[in-house]
């Protein structure tokens, strides 16, 4: 019991919610940047973090109390335990079980389902919006996502263990290395863009319309677990994508130690360029996106993958 609450501390807890937090100012100072904007200082995530803890939670009079304020603590629950089933895999190997990339894919998508019930608990009519864009948009990019996953557990050999699907990888070549991983990675990448519904996919929270949808009337140290369990998810989507589709992280020299860091960097940079160079599109016209293009490119890496391509 005390090895499992170690390891859900570092490197579940601590380390992905600081990651997560210092993902976020990156972010945040790269689009000031392209907006010819100085940007926050380093702590400037630390520090709003901080202060919506120290502030009051105001629950609305329509809104069903318990579910409103349980929602953020079901999603911040869900991303700790899956960045800590993930770092284990990579670090820990030999603590991986059979199944525990299936077991991943739900923890991953609990922060959104409590991002729609927590909407729909809240009473307010522009947060049932928000709750109803989230769910539409788990439905659009789930699909072509679980089908890059099939590819890559075809790829591996049908385990569904990380740890394997990574030593396969190092021992041949990474799934992005080929014809299929690249279709494979593509898909792979505009999916978790959805997933953490940034621009051009952020209809759920959409500012302008819907004033932050879900997250509209939440408030102090509710605000503030939704705010951390989204940079979380920031932080933790890349690195499930890098074990995936990049040949997993290897800190056993300084060399693979960097360039497994690298490999990181770059999936939240081109993150990065997708937000800061796409306007924000329709809901409808997301579902089209991800049950077009992107399900047909993530089909045809999946045949080209099963032709060993």
């Amino acid at each position: 019991m005390e090895h499992v609450l170690y390891y859900l501390v570092f490197p579940g807890l601590i380390f992905t919610g600081v990651a997560g937090l210092l993902v976020t100012w990156v972010d945040r100072k790269v689009t000031a940047r392209i907006h010819w904007r100085k940007g926050p200082p380093l702590l400037q995530p630390f520090w709003d973090i901080m202060k919506l803890m120290g502030k009051e939670i105001t629950v609305p009079e329509t809104a069903k109390a318990t579910g409103f304020l349980l929602a953020p603590l079901f999603g911040f629950a869900a991303v700790t335990l899956a960045s800590t089933i993930l770092w284990m895999s990579l670090v820990f190997p030999e603590k991986g079980f059979s199944g525990d990339l299936i077991v991943v894919i739900y923890l991953l998508t609990i922060p959104a389902i409590s991002m729609i019930y927590g909407g729909s608990a809240s009473g307010n009519p522009l947060s049932a919006v928000g709750a109803s864009r989230e769910m539409k948009l788990i439905l659009a990019y789930d699909l072509p996502l679980l089908i890059t996953i099939f590819a890559v557990i075809w790829k591996s050999g049908m385990t569904l263990n990380l740890s394997e699907i990574v030593t396969y990888q190092q021992m041949n070549s990474p799934v992005l290395y080929s014809i299929s991983g690249v279709l494979l990675f593509v898909a792979a990448l505009m999916c978790i863009h959805g997933k953490l519904a940034f621009v051009p996919f952020d209809a759920p929270e959409a500012e302008t319309e819907i004033v932050e949808g879900a997250l509209l009337e939440y408030s102090g140290p509710a605000l503030a677990i939704q705010k951390l369990t989204k940079a979380m998810m920031y932080f933790t989507l890349p690195v499930y994508m890098v074990i995936l589709y990049w040949g997993g992280m290897n800190f056993g020299t300084v060399g693979s130690g960097i360039w497994s860091i690298a490999k990181v960097i770059i999936i939240i940079v081109l993150i990065i360029l997708i937000k800061n160079t796409n306007p924000r599109v329709r809901i409808k016209q997301i579902m089209k996106f991800f049950w077009g293009p992107i399900t047909i490119i993530a089909i045809i890496g999946l045949i080209l993958s099963m032709n060993g391509l």
